[in-house]
């Protein structure tokens, strides 16, 4: 006995896969990058907040590891600036783009006036008076 052949794949079916993939790749980078952030925020913190819960219960903890602990909690938020362009495209195209110590050398540096009118959701639109308006 013979088994018949699946019909082969269509185009689409071929697009589709390559769609899931890109996606599945963006979910893998995002989990890689939220697992890294919070491991080291648990890392950092976690016995800081432990320290804290034992020196209220017993206070049997000396002021400079409780000390020591908390500056380890404070490395942790100067890393995240570190950490995130390392891992967040869009974040490190806004660096450089706002930052000049991150502009790459052909990047025109925006003007205080074009920041202004897109923070403000000002800028370029019809005219609008108070006879259209009513």
């Amino acid at each position: 006995l013979q088994v018949p052949c699946a019909p082969s794949q269509p185009v689409a079916s071929s697009e589709s896969r390559r769609f899931t993939n890109k996606h599945s790749k963006k979910a893998l980078k995002a989990s890689l990058t939220l697992g890294i952030l919070l491991g080291m925020f648990f890392v950092a913190w976690l016995p800081f907040f432990v320290t804290n819960v034992t020196q209220a219960v017993c206070g049997c903890v000396p002021a400079g590891f409780f000390d020591v602990l908390t500056w380890l909690g404070y490395c942790n938020s100067t890393m995240n600036p570190i950490i995130y362009p390392l891992f967040m495209r869009d974040f490190k195209r806004a660096m450089g783009k706002y930052l000049p110590c991150c502009r790459r050398s052909g990047q025109p540096r925006p003007s205080a006036v074009s920041l202004s009118m897109r923070n403000s959701n000002s800028g370029p639109r019809a005219a609008t008076s108070l006879k259209n308006v009513l």
